[in-house]
């Protein structure tokens, strides 16, 4: 019976999977790893958002002090499924509720920038619409019969797909419109629209970040080593020039 439970739900996930890689336009992510104002924001977003269904199991909560953050101000602002600072970021929910409430466990996000990509995620997060056919009441363009409702709507607002029109002399009534989807406001949420992109460019911009924590020091380093080699070719071609002015 249990097996029979698991063809189930992985048939259930299927048609899901099917148009998880589907190809759409993607808008370009205003990504700027080392703007730790928007890096703060984008955490903030996280832990109130994200956190809930979502871990994040190989970023460390005390990591967050390399944003310019101390430990009492993650601890006050940031922690709300654990009491240690060096924990991992995990959520309270378990395998087996996950499964039994959606189907399927969330994924972790730890490298998810970096698995999709930050202008696929940038796209995924303000591209859901109302769909009354779906169980969740929303759909998404990026990610057509996604399981995960629009949890950022209390902030974009619900949006909801226009109705293509066949332009004059063109497709009839049976042909498809090529158009690219578009959608429109139709419920206005806490933020505007153009409040709500830059919210979302700071959370794929975190993303990002969490995905490689060590990248924007690694890059400071790379970049010096270069300096210093540079220096050191100089006195390296001197010093070759001194030894080789005898030969002829």
């Amino acid at each position: 019976m249990k097996l029979l439970e698991r063809l189930i739900a992985i048939a259930a996930l299927v048609p899901t999977l099917a148009f998880a890689n589907v190809e759409v336009p993607l808008d370009t992510a205003p990504i700027d790893t080392g703007d730790t104002a928007s890096l703060q924001n984008g955490a903030k977003l996280f832990v109130n958002h994200c956190l809930n269904c979502h871990a994040a199991s190989h970023m460390r909560y005390n990591r967050l002090t390399d944003l310019g953050l101390t430990e009492q101000q993650i601890k006050d602002n940031l922690m709300f499924t654990t009491e240690k600072i060096g924990d991992h970021m995990k959520v309270a929910m378990s395998a087996k509720d996950a499964a039994k409430w959606f189907g399927a466990q969330p994924p972790d996000l730890s490298v998810i920038a970096r698995s999709r990509g930050a202008d696929w995620l940038y796209t995924y997060l303000r591209t859901f619409y109302r769909d009354d056919t779906r169980a969740t009441g929303w759909n998404n363009v990026a990610f057509p019969n996604v399981g995960m409702p629009h949890v950022l709507a209390e902030l974009q607002g619900e949006l909801v797909m226009e109705e293509h029109k066949a332009a004059e002399g063109g497709e009839g009534a049976h042909g498809a419109s090529h158009e690219p989807p578009k959608l429109v406001l139709a419920q206005a949420g806490s933020m505007t629209l153009k409040q709500y992109d830059a919210a979302i460019a700071d959370l794929v911009n975190y993303l990002v970040y969490m995905g490689e924590p060590a990248r924007n020091s690694r890059v400071q380093i790379g970049m010096m080593t270069l300096l210093f080699l540079g220096v050191l070719l100089v006195f390296a071609y001197v010093l070759k020039k001194e030894y080789w002015k005898d030969v002829h």
